[in-house]
């Protein structure tokens, strides 16, 4: 069988293709791009040609998610590597990279194959697995690195916390090194941040919790680079939070340092003024939310390039373990199935970035990173594609939910643009917005 998307809005930097036209997919790659195809002339090409109708849709290469966490293994209440990449297809995404920090930890090659078995057998989207930097994240002695790589995992990261030890982490960078994969750090001096829930600053102050203070983040971020510039390997900041962390970032890429980051459309769009006196704690997320300014800053990073790509850093809990005090509920927010309608929303019709600067963040460089294929709208790539109405006005519901988690605080926003089909490797993994099961 082969598939036609007629009239589709085709955009894609890395071939410079920004025009109107055709796709034809054959098995699970694209087969010609081109304007106006002749339907009848492919006819003959499989036993069925399904044509769709495309116009006045977006299409791109297939968008990435590099910080999601599924949950899986040890706390499916919470998620699930089906119900995480029914998520991700609803959001538009083709794939997605999974954080370790599960129960038990990913930080051995058998771990690995167990993500990769249960994607093979239960996941709608590619399933990438990352790889702890040390045993149970705890920062002691190092993971089994090799055995990981050799396994499928295309990152390490102790995501959730950060290494706290500098020759700790200086072991982890140079045996990771030949590996060529990146660490990925979350980037949290805990002797600094200690109890902290919220930005420290007036509203931690307003509400009375514990402050968190941004130094916290940017001594390890400066730290981080640092040893980098040691090592040489490959170093991504994950969801940077201040405009004093994007600076020490834009100085280790301006030394031509191999130093990445990420920001996450919650610590765009929101702030620490958005925590009101209900205790929300859907607001509650790891770095937290912090001050207009740095927002500010961090959309002016995405839109000057200092900003490599957009993640969600996905993390979903149960309704009982949000609906607590905020001192006692975890930390985090679902973003995945929201992602992209923010930033058309509040970067692509605002003018601050095009639809080029979109796919870049969203599909190309986040490919880059973890060293996976290249997907472009070119014959002969692998039929990973997004489609999205960039017209289409919808309001967050907790009810359209893929996720098994309902803790966004984005519920209720009206947004406008959302993804409608997705592709990967040419199946079709959603129709005009409903999942295909």
């Amino acid at each position: 069988m082969a598939l036609m998307l007629k009239g589709g809005h085709l955009v894609d930097p890395q071939v410079g293709l920004d025009m109107v036209g055709d796709l034809l997919i054959e098995k699970d790659r694209i087969a010609v791009v081109g304007e106006d195809l002749d339907q009848a002339a492919y006819e003959n090409l499989a036993e069925e040609l399904e044509v769709r109708d495309m116009v006045g849709k977006i299409i791109v290469p297939g968008l990435v998610d590099i910080h999601v966490h599924l949950r899986e293994p040890g706390y499916e209440q919470k998620e699930d590597i089906a119900s995480g990449t029914r998520a991700a297809v609803h959001g538009g995404f083709t794939t997605v990279c999974a954080m370790p920090n599960t129960k038990p930890v990913i930080d051995d090659g058998a771990a690995v194959e167990f993500i990769v078995k249960r994607a093979e057998e239960t996941a709608s989207c590619e399933v990438i697995p990352s790889g702890a930097c040390t045993k149970g994240l705890q920062g002691e002695s190092l993971s089994e690195m090799g055995d990981m790589v050799a396994r499928g995992a295309k990152a390490f990261t102790d995501d959730g916390r950060g290494v706290q030890d500098a020759g700790m982490f200086r072991r982890v960078m140079e045996y990771a090194k030949p590996f060529n994969v990146p660490v990925m750090v979350h980037c949290q001096v805990d002797a600094l941040v200690g109890e902290g829930q919220v930005n420290e600053g007036v509203v931690s102050t307003r509400l009375g919790l514990a402050g968190w203070p941004a130094e916290g983040e940017e001594c390890e971020i400066a730290r981080d680079i640092a040893i980098c510039r040691m090592t040489g390997t490959p170093l991504h900041i994950q969801h940077i939070t201040t405009e004093r962390g994007l600076d020490l970032v834009r100085d280790a890429k301006e030394e031509g340092l191999p130093v990445t980051c990420e920001v996450t459309p919650h610590h765009m769009f929101l702030s620490e003024d958005d925590i009101g006196e209900d205790y929300n704690t859907s607001f509650k997320v790891n770095p937290p939310l912090r001050t207009p300014e740095d927002a500010l800053a961090l959309i002016q990073g995405v839109e000057d390039g200092s900003v490599d790509v957009i993640v969600t850093d996905h993390a979903p809990h149960t309704a009982w373990e949000k609906d607590r005090e905020f001192e006692l509920a975890p930390f985090g927010m679902i973003g995945i199935e929201t992602s992209l309608g923010l930033v058309l929303t509040n970067l692509v019709r605002r003018g601050i970035i095009d639809y080029q600067r979109l796919v870049e963040l969203m599909a190309v460089k986040p490919r880059e990173i973890l060293n996976l294929e290249p997907v472009s709208l070119r014959a002969g790539s692998k039929a990973n594609i997004t489609v999205f109405d960039p017209e289409i006005r919808w309001t967050v519901s907790a009810d359209e939910f893929e996720s098994k988690a309902r803790n966004s605080a984005f519920i209720g926003q009206e947004l406008i643009g959302r993804a409608t089909d997705v592709y990967v490797g040419g199946v079709a993994k959603m129709k005009e917005g409903t999942i295909v099961e």
